[in-house]
């Protein structure tokens, strides 16, 4: 019994000694030799604001001479041998294609790619919006296959200012 009574009293003495201790820390008390308490939230980062920028669009025009604008990361600049299901654009400008991922169920790129008169689309229902002039045209890809844009749809030839990709599953 006396062992019964010893064990519950040092059960109590813990379970209380363990209770203040949380209560001090739990009311932000800091001993006085500490100096003032501050605020955890005075040390805190600033919010994060998504602008949608697209990131390193500064070094991938000054590398690849394209503007990449704004996005929301499900459409982006891809390496063009990384994988088989990418939108590929065709510059007249240009000798190599400049190749797009998509992920997600859909996604939107604006940027602007000069003189574009064909792409190959993906598995995903894709529209481009492109400008020529004052003018502003949209074209609906084929899936997997190259389709006529711009310059190579227009009858009289104009070159088209690819300004937006769209895509949804």
């Amino acid at each position: 019994m006396k062992v019964r009574t010893t064990l519950a009293r040092v059960l109590g003495a813990s379970a209380l000694a363990g209770g203040l201790a949380w209560a001090v820390l739990a009311s932000g008390v800091q001993p006085a030799d500490d100096g003032p308490a501050v605020s955890v939230a005075d040390e805190a980062p600033g919010y994060a604001v998504e602008d949608f920028a697209y990131p390193q669009a500064d070094k991938i025009l000054e590398e690849q001479g394209i503007v990449l604008k704004r996005g929301d990361g499900h459409i982006t600049l891809a390496d063009c041998s990384s994988g088989t299901d990418l939108l590929q654009v065709m510059a007249r400008r240009e000798s190599q294609p400049f190749c797009f991922k998509t992920v997600g169920d859909s996604g939107w790129l604006t940027l602007e790619i000069p003189a574009v008169y064909v792409m190959r689309g993906n598995e995903y229902a894709t529209q481009v919006d492109m400008t020529v002039g004052d003018e502003e045209k949209s074209f609906d890809l084929e899936k997997n296959t190259w389709t006529s844009v711009g310059e190579s749809a227009d009858e009289q030839n104009r070159e088209h200012l690819l300004v937006e990709i769209r895509t949804s599953k």
